[in-house]
């Protein structure tokens, strides 16, 4: 695809989506997308409050409605009765990556040893990529350049739009 990459990122918090205190994971992950990507993209930020409807309803919507060839998800993926976005995430794909959530918890279990409750996945809706990511920045930067070199190919093999990463940064792997 010839355009900028469209990617969504969704906060799942009960709090910030009831405007109690500010989202800080959604800008985080903006933040590292701008100094990591090289190339063009359209950022489509939304906030929606724990649960299997409420995610799945904000992954289809970011896919199937706002065109997004990457959706970022940040929160709800701990053992927390309320942590449902692993759930939500595997209702809305049709194929699940678990490869992903493997790599972003060996990665995270580097820096802390809880990060074994981590809950962690990734799937394909179509032709976007869908990657849940942990609920803290420092945590978001970790496992996204963990998972970065990955997802280039990954969005050209689903026919996503083509994004280019800055390799002193993170070097894209494309066999």
């Amino acid at each position: 695809m010839d355009r900028p990459a469209r990617i969504g990122i969704l906060t799942i918090s009960d709090r910030a989506s009831a405007g109690l205190y500010a989202d800080e994971s959604g800008p985080a992950i903006e933040a590292v997308l701008a100094e990591m990507l090289t190339s063009p993209f359209e950022a489509i930020s939304r906030i929606v409050p724990d649960g299997i409807e409420s995610v799945h309803a904000g992954i289809v919507g970011l896919v199937d409605e706002a065109g997004c060839d990457l959706v970022l998800t940040t929160g709800g993926t701990g053992p927390a009765p309320r942590d449902l976005t692993p759930e939500a995430t595997e209702r809305a794909c049709e194929k699940m990556l678990p490869g992903f959530g493997e790599l972003m918890r060996a990665k995270s279990l580097e820096r802390v040893p809880t990060a074994i409750l981590s809950r962690q996945t990734a799937g394909i809706r179509g032709r976007a990529l869908i990657v849940n990511l942990p609920g803290r920045p420092s945590s978001i930067r970790t496992t996204l350049l963990a998972v970065m070199p990955a997802i280039p190919y990954c969005l050209g093999l689903i026919g996503a739009a083509r994004i280019e990463t800055d390799p002193a940064l993170v070097a894209a792997f494309r066999p």
